[in-house]
């Protein structure tokens, strides 16, 4: 639905150059790859998408996070993880806290020291550059569908 006016969504436009898309996905499976994680991986691009409200980008990471063996509890938590107790572990909540702060930047701009030791403390270095990665292209994807308004399982986009 579209805010406020209850009518369903509808794209803008559909069209995407194709070598913007392929830079993303180029990108996106380099930075999936590097983490070493698809469950993890999954976790940061749902809450990316969660707080960018894209309802495409959420449709499609929700099931390829069943896919790769993310609990229902997990997913259903999410937007609430920092309450959730131990259903996350110290990894994927330093992943998530830098997820949000890349995501949603601070006033300063930048991610608050203290969110990033949390999660150099758990990453190694090439890790950490892989998830750093992995939370801006998701970002950039979710950009590109709620910019145009490409509704969740879109096949055109």
């Amino acid at each position: 639905m579209t805010a406020g006016t209850g009518a369903a969504a509808t794209a803008r436009t559909t069209l995407l150059d194709a070598g913007v898309r392929a830079a993303l996905r180029a990108a996106g499976a380099a930075a999936r790859k590097g983490l070493g994680d698809p469950a993890l991986a999954e976790l940061v691009q749902i809450r990316a998408s969660q707080l960018n409200h894209c309802a495409f980008c959420l449709d499609m990471h929700l099931t390829v996070a069943r896919e790769v063996g993310v609990s229902e509890r997990k997913l259903d938590l999410l937007e609430a993880w920092e309450e959730a107790g131990d259903v996350f572990d110290e990894r994927e909540r330093a992943a998530l806290a830098l997820t949000e702060a890349v995501t949603v930047p601070t006033a300063s701009g930048f991610v608050p020291d203290a969110v990033y030791a949390a999660a150099a403390a758990r990453f190694d270095e090439p890790r950490l550059a892989h998830l750093v990665g992995l939370i801006n292209v998701v970002n950039s994807w979710n950009r590109l569908m709620v910019g145009r308004r490409i509704p969740a399982g879109s096949t055109r986009w």
